[in-house]
């Protein structure tokens, strides 16, 4: 019998849905206290995960749910670069 390979399962901090985690796109606050999109998904730090629209970011940063996730403030500037990064592969 052929072995199942289990895959891993993440929630979206914006529409709060499951997804595999190879849908889903990182964002990370590394050890600099920076935050930044982590296409690879092995950089260390705190990271939450987000559907790859703008419509969730949004929703994630409105309800305060991406602060909540990274333990951490985010300014202005830093949502116009996530809304950027997000559409780069």
């Amino acid at each position: 019998m052929p072995r199942v390979k289990k895959i891993p399962q993440r929630m979206c901090v914006g529409c709060q849905e499951m997804k595999s985690k190879r849908e889903l796109i990182r964002v990370v606050r590394t050890p600099e206290e920076s935050i930044e999109v982590d296409h690879t998904g092995k950089r260390s730090g705190r990271g939450a995960y987000i559907c790859p629209s703008a419509e969730c970011l949004e929703k994630a940063i409105k309800g305060k749910r991406l602060e909540k996730a990274l333990k951490q403030q985010i300014d202005p500037g830093i949502k116009e670069g996530l809304l950027e990064r997000l559409g780069q592969p």
